[in-house]
């Protein structure tokens, strides 16, 4: 099967690139390259690549693929927040167009990696994909958004699938650090302290970005009628976790170290926990293997093999936003988040 992967140069799509291959799928990677100064550890797998914003994609482009794997935007909420119309051009204008393109480029199965960041602030109770969206972010409403209108294209010859990512999780050679377990575990190694920026009584699901991956392959790997227009929860229901009870837990990984809460601790508006059986009942090559605590331990060895310092990862290098804001300040980059030739 030949696959077209956007955004295959990021944190999830480094991983899943590589997964692909050694799968025996045949890889094309559509990406800008936005964060090429941002490689941590590992050497990026090299697949042939269209050096391409999202938003210039051709249906020439598309030619000759059976699935195109979705990945590319921007990819978390104070990016969103930047500037929330450019959020929505990118994450959801653009998203649907790729989608149309791909129909008129006779392409199957479009699979797109949304977010359970849909359920926003839904509380305390389980969520299945029948639950009601209640986005609180653009970066939410964005894949709400997508969702709802490329819903609408599926037909006899066009198979959408829409995979709800739990926060994630785990080293990648484009690593962010601004995602929960990351965070506190990087916290923890550098400083000593588990710090905690909200009072950590909210509820969040995460996974590892390898079970991720997994749940794109096995969509590949499924029958059309199985995977039409579904959308899945990707994660384990038993991966959900109080983000305090995710920092309890890093305490326990990380030697020598102690939770302590930032000054400026608040409470955070997005609060959900998600029931993720659908996928597991429907996808019989989806078989997660990653663990919170599993992961936590896996960061640690990464973060000490690389010699990780407080100021690399909450620098410009390896956060999004900060990174942006830097190459905007630079002018390397212009508004719209392109390249300045």
């Amino acid at each position: 099967m030949k696959v077209v992967i956007t955004g295959h140069l990021g944190y999830i799509g480094t991983v899943l690139t590589k997964m692909l291959v050694s799968e025996g799928y045949e890889v094309v990677g559509i990406d800008s390259d936005l964060y090429r100064d941002c490689t941590f550890g590992a050497e990026l797998l090299k697949v042939p690549t269209i050096n391409k914003d999202i938003r210039d994609i051709t249906v020439e482009d598309l030619k000759g693929f059976d699935s195109v794997l979705h990945l590319a935007g921007l990819s978390n909420d104070p990016l969103g927040n930047l500037n929330p119309e450019l959020t929505y051009e990118i994450n959801h204008r653009a998203s649907v167009r790729l989608a149309e393109l791909s129909k008129k480029a006779k392409i199957r199965r479009y699979v797109f990696s949304s977010s359970c960041s849909n359920y926003g602030a839904s509380g305390n109770d389980f969520l299945t994909e029948e639950s009601p969206f209640y986005p609180v972010t653009p970066y939410g409403e964005s894949k709400v958004r997508v969702e709802k209108d490329v819903s609408l294209m599926a037909d006899d010859s066009f198979s959408p699938v829409f995979l709800r990512n739990a926060t994630a999780f785990g080293v990648s050679p484009r690593i962010r650090f601004d995602l929960v377990l990351n965070n506190l575990v990087a916290w923890a190694f550098t400083t000593g302290k588990v710090m905690l920026k909200s009072d950590g009584r909210a509820w969040r699901p995460i996974v590892h970005i390898e079970d991720i991956s997994r749940a794109f392959i096995a969509v590949l790997k499924a029958p059309v009628e199985t995977i039409h227009n579904e959308s899945f929860n990707v994660g384990l229901t038993g991966e959900n976790y109080r983000i305090r009870e995710i920092a309890e837990l890093v305490a326990e990984v990380v030697p020598n170290c102690h939770l302590q809460f930032a000054d400026d601790a608040s409470t955070d508006t997005r609060n959900y926990r998600v029931n993720c059986d659908k996928i597991i009942r429907t996808l019989k090559d989806y078989q997660p293997r990653w663990t919170a605590r599993k992961g936590a331990q896996e960061l640690y060895e990464a973060y000490k093999k690389n010699g990780l310092r407080l100021e690399e990862f909450e620098g410009p290098r390896y956060q999004r936003i900060g990174h942006i804001r830097k190459l905007l300040k630079d002018k390397v980059i212009n508004e719209d988040l392109r390249f300045i030739q």
